[in-house]
């Protein structure tokens, strides 16, 4: 399986200097990882990094391939709905065209199967038909996640940054973002708290400063991991408590 991303010892800190974490190596290929940790972890900033928008504080990123990113805050969003889209000068082309006001170039560049692509992905994320030239600011939280959905859709990207793509979505929104990773067949790394969704992933990975785990499987794999993992650290904790009163009863003794 070929990698779309490669990370190596990658290390990103916070605006304040403090380390989110270090020393990240990981290869992804056409999978799902889950992404995980307590808030202010550091997913959101990693995301961010592999998408170019954060310099690492050390290691390196690779990407083969194209990438879209689900930014977690939709709410600052602003412009048209073509314009979230990515589409607004894709459109104005073809309204020339039909207008009988377009350019040689127009007439070469036109894409004609623009506008039924459109409704089929709006449809896919469960917007239905809407005027184009709608601005976002009208849309509910719900509704700006899906139209940053849909272009994605539009735009099949080899690689899919979702950062808490199920917040402000309802039961049925959560369904058709499960169904989406079900189907999508490209790589995807998931930041989320969605125990459900990440049930679905092959991989998780956990961020802290004092360390990252992977563990393959979904939520449950992770989750069992995780408690043997603090049991062995309780049995040790113990163990060491005990030697430690052993050797001060034998200090007493002597």
């Amino acid at each position: 399986m070929s990698a779309l991303l490669s990370l190596n010892q990658l290390t990103l800190t916070a605006p304040d200097g403090r380390v989110l974490f270090s020393e990240l190596t990981l290869a992804l290929g056409r999978e799902r990882v889950g992404l995980v940790g307590r808030n202010g972890s550091g997913k959101s900033t990693l995301l961010r990094a592999i998408a170019g928008q954060v310099r690492p504080t050390a290691g390196s990123i690779a990407v083969t391939g194209t990438i879209g990113l689900l930014r977690q805050e939709t709410s600052s969003i602003d412009g048209s709905a073509a314009e979230l889209l990515g589409l607004a000068e894709e459109l104005a082309r073809l309204q020339r065209v039909e207008c009988g006001q377009g350019s040689s170039e127009d007439f070469d560049r036109a894409d004609w199967l623009l506008p039924r692509r459109i409704d089929a992905v709006l449809t896919e994320v469960g917007l239905g038909s809407f005027p184009l030239n709608r601005p976002v600011s009208t849309f509910s939280g719900g509704e700006r996640v899906r139209l940053a959905l849909a272009k994605l859709l539009l735009n099949q990207p080899d690689l899919l940054l979702l950062d808490e793509p199920t917040n402000d979505l309802d039961a049925e929104g959560r369904r058709m973002i499960a169904s989406l990773l079900r189907d999508w067949r490209g790589g995807a790394i998931i930041a989320s708290h969605d125990r459900a969704l990440l049930q679905q992933v092959d991989r998780i990975v956990a961020l802290s400063p004092v360390g990252i785990t992977v563990v393959g499987g979904g939520w449950s794999a992770y989750e069992e991991a995780r408690d043997a993992a603090r049991d062995r650290a309780e049995q040790a904790k113990q163990r060491a408590e005990l030697e430690m009163r052993a050797v001060a009863r034998e200090r007493q003794e002597a």
